[in-house]
């Protein structure tokens, strides 16, 4: 039991599969860099409130410092025997600075120390997450801006609807991660609280200072309850939540992608650099990065999932479950974060077909609306108007026409109020133009939408 930091009360070892059950070491270790950053404020703090010497302070902070230079270099030996990061660190700090570096301890607990950690861990892991969404939305403003003159079929049920601008098309999906960008920044005010000092659960008998190690830290406020603040894992659930949601929107994007880049629909070429080929058929050209991204979405889902269920029958305050929260954060941060990064590329170097979108357009009676808008403005009602055109549309089919090739005597058979001047109407430049709401996919308004997000992109 030597080795065991906590192992005065027990007289027994502890079984060789218990150690291999209950160590975390094997994944809390990437958390080393925050642990030795809580663990410097914690000293210096204690050192300033007369808990320990300022020598013993000096002491532990450059041996904490030997000790991240040997980790950084892989150079660390990690012992499952001593459970966590945490207990690696000391130990190790005890052999390189003898009796200073068991006094480091003082007035904090693994609990408070954990969730510090993973704090810390996490507003870096928001901030990097924020930054590669920036630059993706900077792909998808590249797409909007460069192909501003390329219609195409815009669709519900995934059934010809009507014609929009491929800019229009793209810039909602800014939309979208511009939502995630916000969640994700509301979520941090969430996560920047520092919870050290909370101890085991009670809070400590020491005179610590917490607002000390809080500024040293670079957190925007503490935490207020102790029992709450070593428990809570809330705020790992709602980044994971978030997480999920900007792998939704990965994923719906990605489908797109692959639909467009098939041979049915050819609307996009996606980067020969980020597609792959087949083992047997040399034609093929797969969307395997998108395809990744789609499968991946579950994946973060079910860490969501995961963590909810960790903490759902939890009783205050800490318990061990809590150290099952690591695994599906890591994977969900290092999951969304390399989608993202992967989805930039593959929209920086994606060229749509303006030759097949220009032939998609021509089928799927894309204009109808438009026709029932034109009859509404001469004064049908709208369910009328509906109706005409419901007829019209029914005509063609059956004639093999498309509503543009109807001439006037054929459209006045079904409305007298129907002049030359539809035919403007009719035609795509015409439809899209005419959509001029705000939000709309007429020229005007998507440049103006390209022109307010360039600006929120800058600013944000």
């Amino acid at each position: 039991m030597a080795k065991k930091p906590w192992g005065g009360r027990f007289k027994e070892s502890t079984h060789e599969l218990v150690e291999r059950f209950t160590e975390s070491v094997s994944f809390d270790k990437r958390l080393y860099r925050w642990d030795i950053k809580g663990s410097m404020a914690h000293a210096r703090m204690l050192a300033k409130q007369g808990i320990i010497s300022k020598d013993d302070a000096e002491r532990i902070v450059e041996g904490l410092s030997v000790i991240k230079e040997k980790i950084d270099k892989g150079e660390f030996h990690w012992d499952q025997k001593l459970e966590d990061v945490h207990m690696n660190i000391e130990a190790e700090l005890s052999r390189l600075i003898g009796e200073p570096g068991k006094r480091l301890h003082t007035a904090r607990s693994r609990n408070d120390q954990v969730a510090t950690d993973i704090r810390l861990y996490l507003k870096d892991e928001i901030n990097s997450l924020d930054k590669a969404l920036a630059s993706l939305q900077g792909a998808i403003l590249y797409q909007a801006k460069e192909y501003m003159g390329y219609a195409m079929p815009g669709f519900t049920h995934l059934q010809h609807a009507q014609p929009v601008l491929w800019s229009h098309h793209m810039m909602a999906y800014f939309e979208q991660f511009r939502r995630d960008r916000e969640r994700l920044r509301d979520t941090l005010k969430r996560v920047d609280v520092c919870p050290l000092g909370s101890a085991a659960l009670a809070g400590t008998d020491f005179p610590i200072d917490r607002e000390y190690v809080r500024e040293e830290l670079g957190f925007s406020g503490l935490t207020r309850n102790s029992m709450d603040a070593v428990s809570d894992r809330d705020f790992v659930a709602e980044f994971i939540f978030c997480a999920s949601l900007i792998m939704i929107h990965l994923s719906r994007l990605s489908e797109e992608l692959i639909l467009w880049s098939s041979e049915e629909f050819s609307f996009v070429e996606l980067p020969d650099s980020f597609c792959t080929g087949s083992s047997i058929m040399p034609q093929k050209k797969n969307p395997d990065c998108p395809e990744l991204i789609r499968g991946k979405t579950g994946r973060v889902i079910g860490d969501l999932v995961a963590i909810l269920t960790l903490i759902k029958g939890l009783p205050m305050a800490y318990n061990r479950d809590l150290q099952e929260d690591k695994e599906p954060l890591f994977d969900a941060c290092d999951t969304v974060r390399s989608c993202v990064e992967v989805m930039e590329g593959v929209l920086r170097g994606m060229v749509p077909k303006k030759e097949r979108l220009n032939q998609a357009l021509k089928s799927g009676y894309l204009t109808a609306t438009d026709l029932a808008d034109y009859l509404v403005e001469k004064g049908v009602p709208f369910r009328t108007a509906h109706e005409v055109v419901g007829r019209v549309v029914a005509y063609c089919i059956e004639n093999n026409k498309e509503l543009w090739d109807l001439d006037l005597d054929e459209l006045r058979s079904f409305s007298s109020v129907i002049e030359e001047d539809c035919f403007e109407r009719l035609s795509i430049d015409g439809s899209i133009k005419k959509r001029n709401s705000y939000g709309g996919t007429s020229p005007d308004q998507v440049l103006k939408a390209i022109e307010e997000a360039e600006r929120w992109l800058a600013e944000f």
